[in-house]
């Protein structure tokens, strides 16, 4: 059972352990700046349904793509909450393009063939984008509200026809943070949050007990200047009255 829980432990780090992908990405200026297709139709599929799945298809000649999280820029994805990014295709090749879909799915970010989910198939209908154009087209897509908060690998492809042959390029291969629904508080920056206050009312208690006991220190032994004129007027508010006063008192009128 022990090595069970061992076993548990170390696959739950390596699943929460973060490596950073280098993705190519555009800013949102950038794609500000091309065709955002408004009038084409557009449908979207559920996780199940496959289209040209066997991974054969490649990238066309002069077809580039870039893509952008909007007001996204640390690509953080809320689970089971919707998430937006935008695909940018840029046509320098001879012949008009039809944007067929766009794909996306999660994996280990040390180890691609670890899948972890396939997200979901968005397509398009009349979405062409001619020769020597711009254009931006948006996908939608949602993790399991279960998956676990962590960073992830996002591989993310659109697919398009040319002169009726199929191609698919890859827009997206990077990592991604996907973070609890409802804010951005893991457990570990809850617990973090925690330990530190906890540490802070530590050394307060500390520093109070430690003046508390220098007061105490400072009572015990105060410091009290006597002058001479202070103690020879108490000294004589002592011997008032009594019978070595009244004696000092003749002598001095002997000496007078």
């Amino acid at each position: 059972m022990a090595i069970r829980v061992f076993s548990l432990l170390i696959a739950l780090l390596l699943f929460a352990s973060p490596i950073v992908q280098v993705a190519r990405c555009q800013s949102d200026e950038d794609v500000a700046a091309t065709e955002v297709i408004e009038g084409s139709n557009l449908g979207i599929v559920g996780d199940d349904t496959q289209v040209f799945g066997d991974g054969t298809l490649g990238p066309a000649p002069g077809i580039d793509t870039v893509c952008v999280f909007p007001k996204n820029a640390a690509r953080l994805v809320p689970a089971g909450e919707e998430t937006e990014l935008l695909v940018g295709l840029h046509n320098e090749g001879e012949s008009t393009l039809e944007v067929v879909a766009i794909r996306a799915s999660l994996h280990l970010p040390f180890d691609h063939h670890m899948f972890v989910q396939n997200l979901t198939l968005q397509e398009f209908y009349n979405a062409s984008v001619p020769v020597s154009a711009q254009a931006t087209f948006p996908y939608v897509f949602a993790v399991s509200k279960y998956l676990q908060p962590g960073s992830f690998d996002l591989v993310g492809t659109i697919v398009y026809e040319i002169d009726q042959q199929p191609y698919q390029s890859i827009f997206y291969n990077g990592t991604v943070e996907v973070v609890e629904a409802g804010g951005f508080l893991s457990i570990e920056s809850v617990f973090l949050v925690t330990l530190g206050v906890a540490l802070i009312g530590f050394l307060g208690l500390w520093a109070y007990g430690q003046i508390q006991q220098f007061s105490k220190k400072t009572k015990r032994s105060p410091k009290v200047e006597v002058g001479t004129g202070t103690t020879d007027a108490n000294m004589d508010e002592w011997l008032e009255g009594t019978a070595y006063a009244q004696s000092l008192s003749s002598k001095s009128k002997k000496k007078k």
